[in-house]
C-alpha cells in the first residue's frame, strides 16, 4: 500500500494513500476529531471526507478558527433547509451560504413565516441535530444533477446547474437523511455535530439581489458547537441592540434618515460637530505625515472612467447623467481625479514619495434592501490618500501607512487584524505585476511583525490590499483601513517620472482609507461608545445646571468662561427641577454636567459631575477648565 507524508504543524506523519482528513484528526486524538470542522491540505479548505493522495500539509479546522465556523454554519444552514423542506414539503430552494456572524437561506415559500412558524423551525433543526444524521457527498453529471433537481421542482437550483453545465464539470451534492442539496461544501460530518442553534431574523431578499426577480424569504440564524457559547453571541446581540447607532443617532440628534433619501444621510448640528472633529483630526495626522490635501471633481466623464476601468468593472454600482449629450458619471471613488492632478505637472524622481490625502464625497448605487443605517450608504465622505512612488520606496511607504492607521485605531481603544486580500477573477494586468505587488504587501507587514490572514481573491480589480479589520466593545469586527497597492492605473493613465537616470518610468501608486468612510466611521463609534463620546469627540463637553432662575446670570458667566478656554458647553435654562435636568444630561450622554445653586455662585465654584465617576465635589471653574481641557488634548478615553 501506498503511504504519504502528512505534515502537521511541523510535525510529520505517515499514512497509507486514500486517508481521509477525518481520519488523520482521529488519530491524532478523539478530541480534535471532535472539535473537527473542516481541513486546510496545502492552503486550501477541504471538506474532512476529502483523501489525501499525495504528500502535503494539512491543517485540522475547529469551530475556533474563521473557515471551520464557515463550515458549521455552512451546515446548520442545511439542516435549516431540511426542517424547512420537513414543515413546508413545497417549499423551493435557493442559496443558504454561512455568513459573517452565522448562516442564512432564502426560500420561496407559499406564504409568509410568521415568528411561530420560526420557533417551529427552530425546533425541527433541533430533531434533526438529535437525530445525528451523517453528511455523504457525491457527485452527478450535468444532466443527472438538472434531472434530480426538476424532479423536486427546485427551479432556482435548476438554474445554479445550467450555470455550470457548459465547464463539463461534475456537480457535487449533500445528502443527509431524507434531503438532498446542491453544494460544493465542506460541511460536518453529521447533524449531531451541531449543538446550540437559534434563527434570529426573517427579511426580504431578491433572487439574485435583483430587483426585477421574485422576492424571496431569507431566515438567518447562528449555531455553536456548546450552549454557553450561543447564550453569551444573543446577550452580545441583546446589547447591540442597546447600541444601535439608528436610535442613538436619532436620541442624541446626530443624524437622521428620511424618505426623501435613502441611502443619504443627513447630519444635524452635533453630528457635523463629531464629523468635523475627525476630519480635523485626519487633517491634523496627515499634514504631520508630510501629505498634501486636494479636492476633485464629483462628476467626470464617461471616457475617464472607461480608462480608470470602472466602467467596465463597476458600472452598476454607479449613477450616470448626461451633460451636452455625453455620458458622465458621479464619482464611486476618488482615485481617477487623484491620478488627473499627478499629470497636471512634470514629475521627478525627486518629488517622490508624492502623498496626495482628499476627504471626497462619493455616491454608489446599493440596493435598497442592503442599506442600513450609516453603516451602508449610498453617499459618503472617503478618507482618501494616494501615493505615487518608486519601486524602491514601496516597502517603506506601506510600512508608513500602517503606522498611521495603527495611530488612528489605538487613539478609538479599538484593536485590530489584517487580511492580505489577492488577485480575483475579474482583474487587469499582467500576472508578474500582481505577484510582485503581492509580495510587497506581504513582505512589509512580516517586517513590522504584523501576523495576517489571506484571503484569496478578495484583492481589487486593479491590486491586491490589505484590509484592517477593527474590533469594538463587543467583540464584532468592521472593515475599515485598506492598502491597496497598483501597478495598473498609472499605466492605464500613462503616468511618469523623470529617474535619476533621465529616463521616462511609471510610478507606483497606493489606495488608502484609514476610517473608510467617514460616515461608517461615525456609526461604528456610536455602537462602541454607546454613544457616550469621550470628551474629545463628545458634541456637548459640558452641560452648566442652575438650580433656579436667580442662579441663571452666573451660569452663563461659567459657560463663557469655559468657551473661552475651548470646550464646548450649553447651559439649561429651564424651569425644571434640578434632578430632572441631571437625568436629561444623563441620557444625553453629556461627559461633565456642573451644578450652580447659591453656595457655587458666593464662592465662584461649580459643583462637578462626572459621567462615569459621578460627583466629585467642588471645583474653581478655572481648575475644571484646565482639568476638562487637558483630558480632551490627550484625547483620553
Amino acid at each position: 500500500m501506498a503511504m504519504v507524508n502528512v505534515t502537521l504543524k511541523g510535525d510529520v506523519r505517515q499514512y497509507e494513500a486514500g486517508v481521509t482528513v477525518a481520519e488523520i484528526a482521529q488519530s491524532i486524538g478523539a478530541g480534535l476529531y471532535k472539535a473537527a470542522c473542516a481541513g486546510r491540505l496545502d492552503g486550501e479548505t477541504v471538506d474532512l471526507r476529502t483523501p489525501v493522495t499525495r504528500d502535503c500539509a494539512l491543517e485540522i479546522l475547529t469551530f475556533d478558527q474563521p473557515d471551520g465556523k464557515h463550515a458549521y454554519w455552512h451546515t446548520t444552514s442545511h439542516i435549516m433547509a431540511q426542517a424547512v423542506k420537513r414543515l413546508f414539503p413545497g417549499a423551493k430552494f435557493a442559496i443558504g451560504p454561512a455568513v459573517e456572524n452565522g448562516f442564512y437561506y432564502d426560500f420561496d415559500l407559499p406564504r409568509t413565516l410568521t415568528p411561530e412558524d420560526l420557533e417551529k423551525i427552530e425546533n425541527e433543526m433541533r430533531a434533526i441535530c438529535k437525530e445525528n444524521l451523517p453528511l455523504e457527498r457525491f457527485e452527478l453529471d450535468p444532466a443527472d444533477a438538472r434531472a434530480l433537481m426538476a424532479e423536486d421542482g427546485q427551479d432556482y437550483k435548476v438554474e445554479l446547474i445550467e450555470e455550470h453545465a457548459g465547464k463539463g464539470e461534475k456537480i457535487s451534492f449533500y445528502k443527509q437523511g431524507e434531503f438532498t442539496d446542491l453544494c460544493a461544501g465542506p460541511h460536518l460530518m453529521s447533524t449531531g455535530c451541531v449543538k446550540a442553534l437559534k434563527l434570529t431574523n426573517c427579511t426580504g431578499a431578491y433572487w439574485r439581489a435583483d430587483a426585477n426577480n421574485k422576492m424571496l424569504q431569507r431566515v438567518y440564524g447562528v449555531s455553536f458547537p456548546k450552549k454557553a457559547d450561543l447564550d453569551a453571541y444573543l446577550t452580545m446581540l441583546e446589547e447591540a441592540k442597546k447600541r444601535d447607532h439608528r436610535k442613538l443617532g436619532r436620541d442624541l440628534e446626530l443624524f437622521t434618515l428620511m424618505e426623501e433619501g435613502p441611502g443619504f444621510p443627513f447630519f444635524l448640528p452635533k453630528g457635523m460637530i463629531l464629523k468635523n472633529l475627525l476630519i480635523d483630526y485626519w487633517r491634523q495626522l496627515h499634514r504631520e505625515a508630510g501629505y498634501q490635501e486636494i479636492s476633485t471633481p464629483m462628476i467626470l466623464n464617461r471616457a475617464l472612467w472607461e480608462r480608470s476601468g470602472h466602467w467596465d468593472h463597476y458600472k452598476k454600482n454607479m449613477y450616470t447623467t448626461v451633460i451636452d449629450e455625453e455620458d458622465y458619471a458621479i464619482k464611486p471613488m476618488n482615485c481617477p481625479g487623484g491620478l488627473l492632478v499627478y499629470k497636471t505637472k512634470l514629475r521627478s524622481y525627486k518629488d517622490l514619495p508624492l502623498r496626495m490625502g482628499e476627504l471626497g464625497v462619493v455616491h454608489r448605487h446599493e440596493l435598497s434592501g442592503a442599506l442600513h443605517g450609516l453603516m451602508r450608504v449610498r453617499c459618503f465622505t472617503q478618507d482618501d490618500a494616494h501615493i505615487f512612488m518608486t519601486r524602491e520606496q514601496i516597502k517603506d511607504e506601506i510600512k508608513g501607512v500602517v503606522g498611521l492607521i495603527d495611530k488612528v485605531y489605538r487613539t478609538f481603544g479599538f484593536t485590530y487584524h489584517i487580511e492580505l486580500s489577492t488577485m480575483p477573477e475579474d482583474h487587469m494586468g499582467e500576472l508578474a505585476d500582481w505577484e510582485a505587488a503581492t509580495n510587497a504587501l506581504r513582505d512589509a507587514i512580516t517586517e513590522l511583525g504584523y501576523d495576517y490572514e489571506v484571503n484569496e481573491g478578495d484583492g481589487a480589480f486593479y491590486g491586491p490590499k490589505l484590509d484592517f479589520h477593527l474590533t469594538d466593545c463587543l467583540g464584532r469586527t468592521w472593515q475599515c483601513g485598506t492598502i491597496q497597492l497598483d501597478f495598473q492605473l498609472p499605466e492605464r493613465f500613462e503616468l511618469e517620472y523623470t529617474g535619476a537616470d533621465g529616463a521616462k518610468h511609471t510610478p507606483i501608486m497606493i489606495h488608502r482609507v484609514v476610517f473608510g468612510s467617514i460616515e461608517r466611521f461615525i456609526g461604528i463609534l456610536i455602537e462602541h461608545y454607546a454613544g457616550a463620546f469621550p470628551l474629545w469627540l463628545a458634541p456637548v463637553q459640558v452641560k452648566v445646571l442652575p438650580i433656579s432662575e436667580r442662579h441663571h446670570e452666573y451660569a452663563q458667566k461659567v459657560q463663557e468662561e469655559l468657551e473661552s478656554a475651548g470646550l464646548r458647553v450649553e447651559t439649561d435654562l429651564r424651569s425644571e427641577k434640578i434632578g430632572y435636568k441631571i437625568r436629561e444630561a444623563q441620557l444625553q450622554k453629556i461627559p461633565y454636567m456642573l451644578v450652580v445653586g447659591d453656595k457655587e455662585q458666593e464662592e465662584g465654584k461649580v459643583s462637578v459631575r462626572d459621567r462615569k465617576q459621578g460627583d466629585l465635589g467642588a471645583m474653581e471653574t478655572a481648575a475644571f477648565a484646565r482639568r476638562a481641557v487637558e483630558e480632551a488634548e490627550t484625547k483620553a478615553q
